[in-house]
Formats: C-alpha cells, sequence, structure tokens
C-alpha cells in the first residue's frame, strides 16, 4: 500500500498571525493553551487574556501566566474587549452562557484540538466513541510504534496536543482521542484517518440531546476526502448509517465487525478466528482472537479499528501483529487485578455508563460474573443493562447513589443473588464471600464515582487496594 500524500507543507500553521486571543478555563487546557500562545512572540499573538470561570480563584497558576504575560481574570465568565479567536477548555458546554459570552465578543470560537491541528496540521489520526476510544487510541500508537514510526498518543487521553507541537519530529502521528465535547467545537480539523467506535447515549447534561450528542461525534468526518480513511464499527447501527453516507461522499470507509464479514471491499474483521483487514486491494491476515491480550468480543473490535488506521498510516504487518500480541489492558478499562482462591478480580473502574458495563459483562463467561455496581447516578436507561446482567452474572451487588434504583431495577429479575452495600468496599467484601474458585469479581459500575471518590481512576486504584491488599474484612471508603 502506497504511503499517505501530505496535507502541505510540514509544521506550516493555518492561520500565522493570531491576534488578540482569548482563553476560556483555567484548568489543564487552559494552562496549556495560555502557555502555548505567550510562547509564540509578538509576530504571531499580539494579547493573550484568561478567563477562568465562576469557580475560578487567584493562585499559583494565574500569577504564573501573568508573569508570562497573560491579561488573567477569574471568579468571572464576563469576556472584556474583542478578540480575533477563542479557545475554550472542553468543560465548558456550547450551550453555556460562557460560551455564549465567547461568541458575542470573538470572531471565531474552537476548543484546543481544533487550534492544535490549525498548528500543525500534518499527520492526523482521529479517535472517538462512547466507549473503547482509549483502547483504541493507545493501541493504533502502539501499532505505529512496532513498526518503526514516530506516534503520539493525545486529546482526551490525557496529553493536549498543544504541549507537544514544539518538539514534534515532522514525521511523527498525533493520534488523537477526541471526545464529543472536543469535536463539537472544530470546524476545520481534518485527520487523515478517523474513526468511530460506537455512539450510545451520553453527556446528556453537555449536549442537551442525543441529536447533539451524534452531531458532534460525526463532526469527525467533516473535513475528509477522497485520499483519506474513514474507519466505522458497523455492529452499531448508528455507525452502520453513518457509513452509508460517508459511501455516497465518495470516500474510503472501512466497515469494522467482530460478529460478520461486512460486504465491503474495504473492511476489518474475523475470519475463522483470524483478524484480517482488507485496504484498498490488499488483504492482511494478523492474529488469532486467542493472541490478544485484552478480552471481550469489543476489544476484538477495537484491535481491527486500530490495525486499520495503522495500516493505512504506513505501518507494517510485522509491526501490527508484535503490536497486537504485546498490547496490555489498559488501567481501569477491564483490567486483571488480581486471581486470589481462583476467583479472578477485574477493574472496569471506566465503565461509567450502562452500555460500557453490558460490554464488559460479553468479555466473561455467563454465569460466572459477580458485579458490583453503583456510584453517582447518571439516570440512564437501564433496559439492556437489566438484560445483560440477567445473562451473565451470578450476582449482582449494588453500592452508592445509584444502589437503590439499580436494585430496584433488577428485583423480580429472577436473579439468583442480589444484595446491597453503602460503599464499594463493602460491595467488595461481599463479593469475596460469595464467590468460588472460576468466579470472576467484576467492577464495572456504570455510574461516575463523585459520591464517594474524586474520578474513575481513585475508584480504580481503590478497588485494586483492597484486592491486593486482601483487607476485605475491615474495609474502609
Amino acid at each position: 500500500m502506497n504511503a499517505i500524500a501530505p496535507l502541505g507543507p510540514t509544521a506550516v500553521p493555518i492561520s500565522p498571525y493570531l491576534g488578540d486571543v482569548c482563553v476560556l478555563g483555567l484548568g489543564a487546557t487552559g494552562r496549556a493553551v495560555a502557555t502555548y500562545l505567550l510562547e509564540l512572540g509578538p509576530t504571531r499573538v499580539r494579547s493573550v487574556t484568561v478567563v477562568g470561570g465562576k469557580k475560578s480563584q487567584e493562585g499559583p497558576l494565574a500569577q504564573e501566566l501573568r508573569d508570562a504575560g497573560a491579561c488573567v481574570l477569574v471568579g468571572t465568565e464576563d469576556l472584556l474587549g474583542t478578540y480575533d479567536l477563542a479557545v475554550v477548555s472542553p468543560g465548558i458546554s456550547e450551550f453555556s452562557d460562557f460560551f455564549a459570552n465567547a461568541k458575542a465578543h470573538a470572531h471565531e470560537v474552537i476548543g484546543e484540538p481544533e487550534f492544535a491541528w490549525r498548528e500543525s496540521p500534518e499527520r492526523w489520526i482521529g479517535i472517538t466513541g462512547t466507549n473503547g476510544k482509549t483502547t483504541t487510541t493507545s493501541l493504533a500508537c502502539e501499532l505505529l510504534k512496532s513498526s518503526g514510526i514516530g506516534a503520539v498518543a493525545v486529546g482526551n487521553i490525557g496529553t493536549n496536543v498543544v504541549t507537544q507541537i514544539a518538539e514534534r519530529d515532522p514525521q511523527t502521528w498525533f493520534v488523537a482521542e477526541l471526545s464529543s465535547f472536543q469535536l463539537a467545537t472544530t470546524s476545520k480539523l481534518h485527520p487523515r484517518v478517523a474513526c468511530l467506535l460506537n455512539v450510545t447515549p451520553d453527556h446528556g447534561e453537555w449536549h442537551k440531546t442525543f441529536e447533539n450528542y451524534l452531531a458532534a461525534k460525526e463532526k469527525i468526518f467533516a473535513n475528509l476526502d477522497e485520499g483519506d480513511l474513514a474507519i466505522l464499527d458497523v455492529d452499531d447501527p448508528h455507525c452502520a448509517a453513518l457509513a452509508r453516507q460517508l459511501d455516497d461522499r465518495g470516500l474510503v470507509v472501512c466497515r469494522v465487525s467482530a460478529s460478520q464479514i461486512p460486504d465491503s471491499p474495504c473492511r476489518a474483521y474475523v475470519d475463522d478466528g483470524l483478524l484480517v483487514v482488507e485496504l484498498i486491494g490488499e488483504r492482511y491476515e494478523l492474529v488469532a482472537v486467542s493472541d490478544l491480550r485484552i478480552e471481550g468480543p469489543h476489544n476484538v473490535a477495537n484491535g481491527l479499528a486500530a490495525s486499520a488506521a495503522a495500516l493505512f498510516a504506513g505501518a507494517s504487518v510485522k509491526g501490527v501483529r508484535q503490536g497486537l500480541k504485546a498490547f496490555a489492558p489498559l488501567e481501569h478499562r477491564i483490567e486483571p487485578v488480581a486471581t486470589i482462591d481462583g476467583v479472578r478480580y477485574i477493574n472496569d473502574s471506566k465503565a461509567t455508563n450502562t452500555d460500557a458495563v453490558v460490554t464488559a459483562l460479553r468479555a466473561f463467561e455467563p454465569g460466572r460474573v459477580i458485579l458490583l455496581a453503583g456510584g453517582h447516578d447518571k439516570g440512564g436507561q437501564l433496559d439492556e443493562f437489566v438484560d445483560a446482567i440477567k445473562a451473565s452474572c451470578k450476582a449482582t451487588v449494588t453500592y452508592g447513589e445509584a444502589s437503590d434504583r439499580f436494585f430496584e431495577a433488577l428485583s423480580g429479575q429472577g436473579l439468583a443473588t442480589l444484595l446491597q452495600a453503602p460503599h464499594m468496599a463493602e460491595a467488595l467484601t461481599i463479593a469475596k464471600n460469595l464467590a468460588v474458585p472460576g468466579d470472576v469479581v467484576l467492577l464495572s459500575p456504570a455510574c461516575s464515582s463523585y459520591d464517594e471518590f474524586s474520578g474513575f481512576e481513585e475508584r480504580g486504584r481503590r478497588f485494586k487496594e483492597l484486592v491486593l491488599t486482601l483487607d476485605l474484612d475491615q474495609p474502609g471508603h
């Protein structure tokens, strides 16, 4: 397969002169963008103003940016003056008053990935989806590296893209995990490979409607042309419908499926237990499903999508095979913690919605799972969640703020064992006492963690501490 033709001269910004720029938000993204702008100098930037938002406060960061030359406003969402550009942090909804203020005072309002792409537009792979995008982003990056190709995982995965631009080698790929928040504020973003894994209702508080959420996800394909690759998992009905629309645009569309062989000249699928990718007339036989260290049909699909992206970007078959075999589960994503007395303990703390739990349950033998579910309730529909638990779980222990609603939905459904606990630690104690050799104790909460923890990361690490220390008789929380 031929190498992809470049978009244009490497590292030449789309907008050489930026003028007066306002940055919304004083968190990690705001700091990264403001710092980048201040380092550009007066030939490209006339002024940098940072507006922290109502909850922002004076502190070392505000003073650091002032010392570097920025005007910093804290405790407010009010913008003063007129700006050529506003760069908004992803936590600020496009339907918020703060965002509206920016639109009223700036000629254009964009997010950090859009800004970063304009600054360094070459060699981008964009990956999004309600679930699985972090694993797929990390894996695609590793497959490129295994082939001797420079790659950096950036975006929603935790690394602001602007922090990587200055040191980026011209041949290095940005493999960008893009959230719906980030995609909603794009207009010119043009990855050479764009991937949509799945779309299920999420983040209603930010997008207001599912239609807005879906539209944000679809923007990842907005600027693709016939020289690019669109990758969609057609086991998801929204993705399957969108694939047909992209066909009508004349794009090259790779259909991914872990359950069937798509009827398409460009596809990625499983054939007799083997991962196969077909791109532009070439067939690549990769590794057996059993060779993967990441479990479950959803991770087979993630592996297929990542392989298609990497191969299109120039990865070798040998490198992809090596990378697929070596890639280990990411922390908090169906992560094996330990096997104790024949019982496997799995940390899936990243499962913050019911769809992620449904996916996780498919990775294990039906009837052997003891599920720990609970936390801060997002209030989503529970029908598929209940059906999946009925089909897969030996027992379920609900806990936290969501415990009563989950317990009520599962009661009367014929479950052999359904119990409640006040907190995650007590739920784990119950699960340990129920488990016998061959069982799986799965933390897959279906909720955010803010009733008990600072985030899913703290929740997952606490779970692992409890498992590894076996301090289960006197659990803390």
